[in-house]
């Protein structure tokens, strides 16, 4: 095996075990979704899925601006630990609860205001729905600020590579949204209100099984509503906000199509769409954790200026997520009918066949979502904002809205399903059109079609990539250093001690790491030369091991244990240790002089 197979080899690996949890977590709000649709059409009556259907577009907004907060924070963040600025995180961390928990207030008062006062005509003019929304955003408003809270929370988390808590709270907040939801609903006939209710006291609990981490000091980040600077506010909005963009326009592509559909179709067509969406919310949940283990990476990898790590997370994209998505997507469309009974039975009238073809249409934009979600998180993370914001809105808005204008006088509920997958392709397509452009050619390789700059990390032939498997590796690993360091100028003594300090760092993960459970790992190494410094980075999927920790903790009396780290440490300009998303990232300062 090659080293750039290595590497991306340990990187699908990173990716597909961080992804069940982030799943999970993109499938809590869709569980609420689906949950509250099924006790909505089988115990409360069509109108009150209708009343979910059009809380859709609100909720979305919601979790727009959390998407914000929350996007902006976790990948300023991850900026940060590629640089090992670890007081920068905690501030970070600290602004975005402060941010989350005012605009929760505000949402709280806007559903109270709407709820007690019916301001809902906006939404539908029909009498005994608007009723049954006014008491629905009563509810909604009591789990406001744990939702928020909450998707802060987890994101923080799954960067301290924690992703069992999160995974936890989500399990817990399935079980109490259905036990509520039983109870509010089936049992005390809350209708509306109680499928509210149920939704946001399971909330509450999600939010309170993690937060006792940040409360027991045992994370890098504390629980501060007090940060040090507000400066920061500003870049975290900055980066967010084009990100979290399509989700916003996704808020009035919602309204316009609801409206449509109320006009072209009725009451049944907003009902069959809220019945599709709301259960393909848990099939959305993959390209979302998706997106949100992708993500995670590219932010850390955009710190560290790391130009094949970025390459590599749009390589397993590719390689692993579209075939994974495109096998649900089957399988999705092959259940259709099974899927619409959940919800109907084939009595139901036209509103059956409305959800079914949902199913069998909806489905088939997923896989090319996949594909634009990335492009711009990652265009998102390295500053292309223009362009983040142009396909934001053409895939949030425009595209969907407008193809749903223009096709349902001819097709009706159909072309709402119909726009999604011409979205999906028109917004692929303008991506690889951006990339002709700018290359002024084809794009021939990944680097070019990410249209990654020449300015961005070092050039290839001033860092070198290498691959350890095992202790045989390790013996080479000090003369292909050496060499590479005296083809750029190193001076002897530099390229011997780079040499040394990496056959070290490998040799000792290989040592302790390898040995440590059964599973197979992977070292990566790189040397980078830059300006007159060679920098050494070691990143492994072993067990957690800070090496400066190890020398503070031995015995000082004992001058021949440890002694390979105690010459490292002596000889480097600088060495930084962090554990980033379960990798340990070692990184050397070596003076080439």
């Amino acid at each position: 095996m090659n080293d750039q197979a290595a590497n991306i080899k340990m990187i699908s690996k990173l990716l597909m075990r961080l992804l069940p949890v982030q799943i999970l977590l993109c499938a809590v709000g869709a569980v609420n979704g689906v949950v509250s649709s099924y006790f909505a059409s089988n115990f409360v009556g069509v109108e009150a899925l209708s009343a979910v259907g059009l809380y859709s577009p609100v909720g979305m907004l919601i979790s727009t601006l959390s998407t914000v907060l929350v996007g902006g924070s976790s990948m300023l963040c991850g900026k940060y630990l590629g640089r090992n600025e670890q007081k920068k995180v905690q501030n970070v961390f600290s602004l975005s609860l402060v941010l989350s928990l005012a605009l929760a207030v505000c949402f709280i008062a806007l559903f109270l205001l709407m709820g007690t006062f019916d301001l809902t005509g906006f939404l539908t003019s029909d009498h005994a729905v608007r009723q049954l929304l006014c008491r629905y955003l009563l509810g909604q408003a009591v789990g406001v600020v744990p939702q928020m809270l909450g998707n802060s929370f987890a994101a923080f988390l799954s960067l301290e590579n924690r992703q069992r808590r999160t995974f936890t709270a989500s399990l817990s907040y399935i079980a109490a949204n259905m036990l509520l939801n039983y109870v509010f609903v089936q049992q005390l006939k809350m209708e509306a209100l109680g499928l509210a209710l149920a939704s946001s006291l399971g909330m509450w609990v999600f939010l309170g099984v993690q937060a006792p981490l940040f409360l027991g000091g045992k994370l890098s980040v504390r629980l501060s509503l007090r940060p040090d600077s507000w400066g920061e506010a500003r870049e975290i909005l900055r980066i967010g906000l084009p990100g979290a963009a399509t989700n916003l326009y996704q808020t009035g592509r919602g309204l316009i199509v609801n409206k449509l559909l109320e006009i072209f179709v009725g009451s049944a067509g907003i009902s069959a769409f809220a019945a599709a969406n709301n259960l393909l919310g848990l099939v959305w949940a993959i390209p979302g954790g998706m997106l949100a283990v992708s993500r995670m990476v590219i932010s850390v990898s955009v710190g560290e200026e790391d130009r094949q790590t970025l390459t590599d997370v749009m390589r397993v994209m590719f390689r692993r997520f579209i075939p994974l998505m495109s096998a649900v997507v089957l399988a999705v469309i092959l259940c259709a009918v099974p899927l619409t009974r959940i919800f109907y039975s084939e009595d139901a009238g036209s509103v059956f066949m409305m959800t079914v073809w949902g199913f069998r249409i909806l489905p088939l934009c997923m896989p090319l979502s996949i594909i634009c979600m990335h492009f711009t998180c990652y265009g998102q993370a390295s500053g292309k904002q223009a362009l983040v914001h142009l396909l934001s809105l053409m895939d949030g808005l425009v595209c969907v809205a407008g193809f749903t204008a223009l096709l349902i006088p001819w097709i009706g509920m159909n072309s709402a399903y119909i726009a999604n997958v011409l979205n999906g392709l028109v917004v692929t397509l303008m991506f690889f059109g951006y990339s002709c452009i700018k290359n002024h050619r084809v794009p021939r390789n990944m680097e070019e079609l990410m249209v990654i700059p020449e300015s961005f990390g070092v050039p290839a032939e001033e860092r070198m990539d290498l691959s350890i498997k095992s202790i045989e590796d390790v013996v080479t690993v000090s003369r292909r250093v050496q060499q590479f360091c005296l083809e750029r100028g190193v001076s002897q003594r530099g390229a011997y001690l780079s040499g040394l300090a990496m056959e070290e760092m490998a040799g000792n993960v290989v040592e302790h790491g390898f040995t440590k459970d059964s599973r197979s790992h992977t070292v990566d190494l790189r040397v980078t030369h830059k300006g007159k410094d060679v920098i050494l980075r070691v990143k492994d999927d072993c067990i957690p091991f800070d090496p400066g920790e190890r020398l503070r903790m031995a015995q000082p009396e004992d001058a021949v244990k440890n002694i390979g780290l105690k010459i490292l440490f002596q000889t480097a300009k600088d060495v930084q240790y962090q554990n980033i998303l379960g990798l340990n990232v070692l990184t050397v300062w070596i003076s080439g002089e």
